[in-house]
C-alpha cells in the first residue's frame, strides 16, 4: 500500500483549513476552577465558545483544560461538531416569535423590523452574532449563567420555521401564512366564518 505523497497530505490539510475558515467564533465565558492539592492549588479553565457561518448555521461547545489557549480549541471543535441550521427572514431576522428554557434559564426571542439591530444582552448576542442575525429583539429571564443562558438561546432557535415547511405541513399555500403574518390577526385568511 502506498502512501500518500506530501502534496495530497496537503492538499486535504487546504480543504480543512477552507472549511474551518468559512466559520467565526467567539469565546462568551472563561471559567476558572482551582484544585486544592498537597502542594497548595491547581489552576484549570473551561471555556464556552459559539461558532458561526454568519448565514444561518451556528453552534456552541464547551472545553476544559489546564492552559486558556487548549480550552478554547477544545471548545471550538466541540462546537463545530454540533451546528444547527436556522432558517433567517430575509438573511436578517427570525421568522416568527420563540421562547427557549434550560434549567432556571428562560429566554424569549421576537423578529424586529429592518434596522433594530440586535437587542440582546452577553451570551445571547454573541449566538446572534455568529448566526448571521442583524435584527432581533431578545431578553433572558431567570439564570443569569452563560452556559444556561446559551442553551436557552439555542431551545428558542430550534423551534424556528419557516413559512414553507409551516405551509407543506398544513396543506396551504405559502402566501396564505405569511399574510396570516402581516395581518397580524388570529383569522385565516379566506378562512369561512
Amino acid at each position: 500500500m502506498a502512501r500518500p505523497s506530501s502534496r495530497d497530505r496537503g492538499g486535504r490539510d487546504r480543504e480543512r483549513e477552507e472549511r474551518e475558515s468559512e466559520f467565526s467564533d467567539k469565546l462568551v465565558h472563561i471559567n476558572r476552577v482551582a484544585k486544592v492539592v498537597k502542594g497548595g492549588k491547581r489552576f484549570g479553565f473551561a471555556a464556552l465558545v459559539v461558532v458561526g457561518d454568519l448565514k444561518g448555521r451556528v453552534g456552541f461547545g464547551h472545553g476544559k483544560a489546564r492552559e486558556v489557549p487548549e480550552a478554547i480549541r477544545k471548545a471550538t471543535e466541540a462546537a463545530r461538531r454540533n451546528l444547527l441550521r436556522v432558517p433567517l427572514r430575509d438573511a436578517r431576522t427570525l421568522h416568527h416569535d420563540s421562547e427557549g428554557r434550560h434549567g432556571s434559564g428562560k429566554v424569549v426571542l421576537r423578529s424586529a423590523p429592518a434596522g433594530t439591530g440586535i437587542i440582546a444582552g452577553g451570551a445571547m448576542r454573541a449566538v446572534f452574532e455568529m448566526l448571521g442575525v442583524h435584527d432581533v429583539v431578545a431578553k433572558s429571564l431567570g439564570s443569569t449563567n452563560p452556559y444556561n443562558v446559551v442553551r436557552a438561546t439555542f431551545d428558542a432557535l430550534k423551534e424556528q420555521e419557516n413559512p414553507r415547511s409551516v405551509a407543506a405541513r398544513r396543506n396551504k399555500k405559502v402566501s396564505e401564512i405569511v399574510a396570516r403574518r402581516r395581518d397580524g390577526s388570529g383569522t385565516e385568511v379566506g378562512a369561512e366564518a
